[in-house]
Parts: structure tokens; C-alpha cells; sequence
């Protein structure tokens, strides 16, 4: 795959957070002939559209629709960064596609690094409601033109594994249209695509790629996208090992987009091997980032347990990067979870201020 070889990151934007004013300001003087303004968000922030390609397939993509998963930002702006300097990777590409490509959807979520937006409401889950000011922009959008696929792009947790030993580094779903989960055309030509997709990650990261569970959710995007004929495609970028910053996975994330775009381009409607699709195996919720193993209390009976931590992520105004705190997530008997990193405390001193390692609250132990 030549998209590997030539794969760079956009320089401009090396952390996983993404300031919107920065971005904004970018597109504006890199790509003003190709962004509009759409909208804006509920504290009054632009909501660009990037349209690209001379195609008669349209397709539709956006990122950030959740605030805090900025990879499918990240892939986009490094994807225009590859074609920058190879231009010929992309020429067949556009000449077959016109993409629309929704820059943050929810900017105020991602200025504040928060999963929804301002008003706390997950645009994931409007389009029924149609509660906050954002999600109808993406909605307006199919009203007005004839898509032919959608790219729903977001991250997962680092909670998710395809085999209970390798991250779900990326993972996909063609969503259900009904509760039947009825495997339609529709959902069938998404499936064709991902299947593909995977096949050429599997070169890559091979046991990385999972696939979600297609429980029919009545208000998601995805699922009334599918319902309302657009075969739509769910992205997910996750963990990879030692990789909280993503970086892995921003790369991974960019090449199985690529592939995305290319395989539509040359397959457009295409329902070839769709089957494949079920080969790929379903994300099992089997990890925890951190896991201390039995754990001796410092109480007045016999007690030793594991106690499992997931990091938070948090962003101040003053960083131009995230940063992790680590939260008590768990406490007890957790021998049907991993860790991704496993620390054995047999022999060890459990140092803290209290007895018991308090759920949801930061740690604030140490094992000596």
C-alpha cells in the first residue's frame, strides 16, 4: 500500500488535542477555497464544511461530533498533508468522489475536551430531538443533497480488545436500520467496504481491527442515517500498546480512511464479499489500563484484593496537551479483566490515607 510509505503527520498539529481556533485558522489560510461555513455551534463557534473532488459519489464524513475524540480530525488534516506532497495518490480518488468532510462538529465540546457539547448533550444521540444547535447542521446536509455513503468517525476507550489480549486499535460497524438488525442492501455495500478495509489493516495491525455490536439505537446518527438508505460506514480509533497519546493510532486511523475513500471510489455501490464482514471479530470489553494485583489492605482482618485504574483525560487552558489522572475504577475480585500494564503487590505495602482505595475518586495510594 502506497499510502504507508508516504504516510506523514501534519506538522501543524502534533498533539491529540486540537484547539478549534487553530484549526479554524488553518483551514482559512490553507484551504479557503475549499471550506464554507455551515453553521455554528451553540457558543457561537464556526462549523466548517471541507468539499473536495469532482466525482459523481458523494460522500459525507465528520469529525468530533463528540469533543474529546479528535483522531478522525487528525486523519483528515494528515491525509491533506500526504496529498500536499503526493498528489498522484489522490487523483483517481477525486476524480470519482465529491467528499464533504464536517471539520468538529462540536467545537465546544472539543475546546473544553468534553465528550458532548456545551449544553451537555451527546450529538450522537439528537436525531430524533434535534436539542442542540449542531446536529441539525449535519442533518440539513442529507436534506439538501444526494449522499451516497456516510463516515460516521469517532474513538473508543482503551477498555475494548478483539481477543482479550490485542487492543481494538481501530474498529467498525454497518449499523443496524431496525431492531431485526436486517442485513440489507444498504447496510451490506458499508459492509463491503469495511471488509475490505480490514482485510488491508490486517498487512498492518494484524488482530487489531474489531467490529461493534449492531444493537439497533432508534436515536443515533448512524443507524437513521442507514435507515434513511446512506450506507454508513462507523469508525473508531482506540489503544494501542503504550500509545495513550495516540499517535499509533492516528496514523492507523489515516491509512484505514485512505483505504476507505479509495475502495469507494473505485467500487462505488459494491456489495463484493460482504460477508466478510462477520469474520471480523467483535470488541470484547476485557481490559482496564492499570491493574494492581493482590493488593494487602491495612485492616484489622485478612484482606487482599486487585484494584484497577483507568486514566482520565483531562485538558487545561494553560497545556496544549492533555493529560491523565488516574481513577480507582474497580476494587475486588477482577480476575476476569486484564490490565494493560499489571502490577503484582504480593509482599508489598498498600500506603494511603485511607483503608480502602475509594471507587471513581483519583488515586491517591502507593504500593512500596
Amino acid at each position: 500500500m502506497k499510502i504507508v510509505e508516504h504516510y506523514l503527520q501534519n506538522p501543524n498539529f502534533p498533539n491529540r488535542y486540537i484547539s478549534p481556533e487553530i484549526l479554524f485558522s488553518y483551514l482559512q489560510k490553507n484551504y479557503s477555497d475549499y471550506i464554507s461555513e455551515i453553521g455554528t455551534s451553540y457558543l457561537g463557534k464556526p462549523i466548517y464544511l471541507f468539499s473536495m473532488g469532482t466525482g459523481i459519489c458523494n460522500i459525507l464524513a465528520w469529525s468530533q461530533m463528540h469533543g474529546n475524540e479528535s483522531n478522525a480530525t487528525h486523519a483528515m488534516l494528515d491525509l491533506l498533508e500526504i496529498k500536499k506532497n503526493n498528489e498522484a495518490l489522490f487523483t483517481d480518488i477525486f476524480e470519482n468522489i465529491s467528499l464533504d468532510f464536517v471539520f468538529m462538529l462540536n467545537p465546544d465540546g472539543s475546546e473544553s475536551w468534553n465528550r458532548r457539547n456545551a449544553l451537555d448533550i451527546d450529538l450522537n444521540r439528537d436525531y430524533k430531538m434535534e436539542s442542540s444547535k449542531e446536529f441539525p447542521i449535519l442533518k440539513n446536509l442529507i436534506k439538501k443533497k444526494k449522499y451516497d455513503y456516510a463516515l460516521n468517525l469517532h474513538e473508543q476507550r482503551t477498555i475494548f480488545s478483539t481477543d482479550r489480549q490485542n487492543p481494538a486499535t481501530l474498529s467498525f460497524l454497518a449499523p443496524a436500520e431496525n431492531v431485526e438488525k436486517e442485513i440489507t442492501d444498504t447496510r451490506k455495500k458499508a459492509m463491503s467496504v469495511i471488509s475490505y478495509v480490514n482485510d488491508q489493516m490486517q498487512n498492518l495491525i494484524p488482530n487489531h481491527v474489531g467490529r461493534y455490536n449492531d444493537e439497533f439505537y432508534p436515536n443515533s446518527t448512524g443507524d437513521n442515517f442507514t435507515k434513511s438508505g446512506i450506507p454508513t460506514l462507523l469508525f473508531e480509533g482506540g489503544h494501542f500498546p503504550n500509545d495513550y497519546l495516540r499517535i499509533q493510532t492516528r496514523k492507523y486511523y489515516t491509512i484505514a480512511l485512505y483505504i476507505a475513500l479509495e475502495q469507494i471510489s473505485k467500487e462505488t455501490g459494491s456489495t463484493k464479499n460482504w460477508e466478510q464482514y462477520f469474520e471480523i471479530p467483535e470488541n470484547i470489553e476485557s481490559h482496564y489500563d492499570i491493574i494492581y494485583r493482590n493488593v494487602k489492605l491495612n485492616t484489622d482482618f485478612h484482606c487482599i484484593l486487585d484494584v484497577a485504574v483507568q486514566y482520565r483525560e483531562d485538558y487545561r487552558k494553560d497545556q496544549d496537551e492533555i493529560s491523565f489522572t488516574p481513577i480507582v475504577a474497580e476494587v475486588g475480585d477482577i480476575g476476569k479483566k486484564k490490565g494493560w500494564k499489571e502490577i503484582d503487590c504480593t509482599g508489598k505495602f498498600f500506603k494511603c490515607e485511607t483503608k480502602f482505595p475509594k471507587l471513581e475518586a483519583e488515586v491517591n495510594f502507593e504500593i512500596i
